[in-house]
């Protein structure tokens, strides 16, 4: 098959649009040349250029088809819609069986007329987030000054433009050259196929491929840092920003002024890492090391002497900024801070972040108990918690709020666990992060997320398929992580409630509605939970088997009922169990739809003809009782042993009684037992979700 080469030569992309620029462009163009059959696309990222290298077919071959149109008579206007659509004449259709029909040849087209004829479409209508104009001549888009195009087929030019009428697209029309590295190689040079066009641009200082870049960021970074006895403070993110940001990365290793490594440690890497995207290091003993890693996109000279220079000369002029909001932001306690959150807005419905502070301080307070920490502990940390960001440094640096706070706590005596708390109870942020522990940590942190849900949920902003502005489902994962990952059992549709009603009391909602908000945070917990059971690779079929009997708030009590049913299915008891109720209610399903009645009365013993009934009613009285008890006791794994019991019963009945029995009060008592067995089951969960 021929091979496509295209690349798109701009001015400097940012860094976090490359990557899902360059899927965009492998997913459009694949559908735009869906008719050459693309296969083996792949794309490429980097500073100043998509690309995309494919295999297609040598073009389309020439089709024939007949269109069948109006009946022969019909009237003209019919005729003429038919010509109309098709764009054909009235002398090209022909009487066939009655109907007028139209021959229609599609001749074949090569692949180079195609792509022409597609490329600039999927360019001018192209999806970057943010895009400019620039020169006055063209309404032609691009994130940045688009420069050059070359698309090659098999060698070839494939001849196209981006004119458009009267719009002259910037006179930029495909060719087959190319540039290399902005200063280390300018000026254009032809390629003939994409090795010869990998190898000439890499003989011209740019590696094309963005995971080469970001492996040898993290090889010439660790090598650096070895070579001073440290090591590098793991950053993926940054590390495919500066893959981003240079074509040939170089990595300088620099040094950090003593006077600034008394500042806390998430001080200098936040500053390093967001004004000047350099690597921190570590000494052995896990400190933060002197030194910085900064990545130059060109060789030196001077062996980076004079790059090395201008960055430290940079990181001063940072860091005596921080000093200065370090200094400042200590001279006052915390609680000092409080006043200024009322000018902070939480949400319009929901008040300010002074109102969100004192409706932590009420919640915390409540959940502290619950999960074993000091009560007034707890409402100390939530009045607090928030009191960081309106300081000076999380204003500068919003991704240090929680980290700043324990800091200017502990500088103004604040206990160790209200501390830790205020920096902790952000914790979860992602799917990667530890959870809190300490107690106090734990109640702030629930709190925290349940108003945060309470509230949305009562203004009904609720997530939807298309968005989640309040991460929403982030804080509902945080929840269940928290509660699992510290084996908490807690009733949280209990807090769901409290939280409600501190809503309520402040005029969000009505009492008929926080009855709603509480179901509806209730459901949502539960499909958060399956979806992050799916994502665990574990059976999340069953945990909606367990909530299908009635919402529950106690994540443990679900998990520990789901993990007894999942060992029960995983019997040969609890395998045949399940194929047996899945019978049952078959037959019940059937027949209370059939005769338009419910069979949820209680059999009558006398009735009971065969062997197999009354041994089966017999094991369903020695069950039940003990189902009973043993979910009353929470001893799921008893209750399963008491279900498993019922398999032999069961079978032996279906193998050996006909329900639907010709007697009508046989098939009615039958039916009854049955309507048992289900009843039975459906006590621990509800069968029927089971997948599989």
């Amino acid at each position: 098959m021929p091979e496509l080469l295209l690349e798109l030569l701009s001015e400097e992309i940012p860094a976090r649009m490359q990557e899902r620029a360059a899927e965009d462009l492998g997913r459009l163009v694949a559908a735009a040349l869906a008719p050459l059959s693309p296969q083996d696309v792949r794309v490429f990222h980097g500073p100043r250029r998509l690309a995309l290298v494919a295999q297609v077919a040598a073009g389309t071959p020439e089709t024939r088809s007949t269109e069948r149109g109006p009946r022969a008579g019909a009237p003209e206007a019919a005729l003429a819609g038919f010509l109309r659509k098709h764009g054909a004449s009235r002398d090209a259709v022909r009487e066939e069986g009655g109907y007028l029909v139209l021959d229609r040849v599609v001749p074949a087209v090569d692949a180079a007329t195609i792509i022409a004829r597609e490329l600039p479409l999927v360019l001018r209508r192209f999806p970057w987030p943010k895009s400019m104009r620039w020169g006055g001549t063209s309404s032609f888009a691009w994130v940045r000054p688009l420069r050059r195009i070359l698309c090659i087929l098999d060698g070839r030019i494939v001849p196209f433009a981006l004119r458009e009428g009267d719009d002259d697209g910037h006179g930029l029309a495909a060719g087959n050259e190319t540039e290399g590295h902005r200063f280390m190689a300018p000026g254009a040079f032809a390629v003939a196929s994409f090795a010869d066009y990998r190898a000439e641009i890499a003989a011209r200082h740019v590696i094309l491929d963005a995971e080469e870049r970001v492996a040898l960021i993290r090889r010439d970074a660790t090598r650096l840092a070895e070579a001073e006895g440290l090591s590098v403070v793991e950053d993926a993110g940054l590390v495919a920003e500066i893959a981003g940001l240079t074509e040939w990365p170089v990595g300088l290793i620099g040094r950090i002024d003593d006077a600034f490594m008394d500042l806390p440690p998430e001080v200098l890497r936040t500053s390093m890492r967001v004004n000047q995207r350099y690597l921190s290091l570590r000494n052995p003993d896990g400190t933060a090391a002197a030194r910085f890693i900064v990545f130059a996109n060109v060789v030196p000279a001077d062996g980076g002497a004079a790059i090395v220079a201008g960055n430290e000369r940079v990181l001063r002029a940072r860091l005596a900024d921080a000093r200065f909001f370090w200094d400042q932001d200590r001279k006052r306690p915390l609680e000092a801070h409080l006043p200024k959150l009322a000018e902070v807005t939480f949400h319009a419905r929901l008040g300010s972040q002074r109102d969100r502070v004192d409706r932590l301080v009420r919640l915390a307070g409540e959940i502290a108990p619950l999960v074993g920490a000091d009560r007034r502990l707890a409402e100390r940390a939530a009045l607090l918690c928030k009191a960081d960001l309106v300081t000076g440094m999380v204003g500068e640096f919003p991704e240090l709020q929680g980290v700043m706070g324990r800091y200017y706590a502990l500088a103004h005596g604040e206990d160790g666990a209200v501390a830790n708390a205020i920096r902790d109870h952000y914790a979860p942020r992602g799917a990667d992060d530890d959870v809190p522990a300490e107690p106090v940590s734990v109640a702030l942190a629930l709190a925290d997320r349940i108003d945060t849900l309470a509230g949305f949920f009562a203004i009904g902003e609720k997530p939807t398929g298309s968005g989640d502005p309040f991460a929403l489902r982030r804080a509902t994962l945080g929840i269940i992580r928290i509660v699992r990952d510290n084996s908490i059992r807690i009733d949280l549709a209990s807090l769901f409630g409290a939280s409600a009603s501190i809503h309520r009391e402040r005029g969000v909602g009505s009492a008929t509605r926080m009855v709603e908000v509480v179901e509806d945070l209730l459901d949502f917990l539960a499909e958060r939970l399956r979806v992050q059971l799916r994502a665990e690779g574990k059976r999340h079929d069953i945990v909606a088997a367990v909530l299908a009997r009635g919402a529950d708030g106690d994540l443990m009590r679900v998990l520990a009922r789901a993990a007894a049913i999942e060992a029960l299915l995983g019997t040969e008891d609890g395998a045949n169990l399940r194929t047996a109720y899945a019978r049952a209610a078959n037959i019940l399903r059937i027949e209370e739809k059939k005769d338009g009645r419910a069979y949820d009365a209680t059999p009558d013993p006398a009735r009971y003809r065969e062997p197999e009934e009354r041994a089966l009613a017999a094991a369903l009285d020695a069950a039940e009782p003990a189902i009973a008890a043993h979910l009353g006791q929470e001893d799921f794994v008893a209750a399963m042993t008491d279900l498993a019991s019922l398999r032999a019963p069961l079978d032996a009945f279906f193998d050996h009684v006909t329900v639907n029995a010709p007697e009508p009060a046989l098939r009615e008592n039958r039916l009854f037992l049955l309507a048992r067995v289900r009843r039975a089951m459906d006590r621990v969960a509800d069968f029927s979700k089971l997948e599989g």
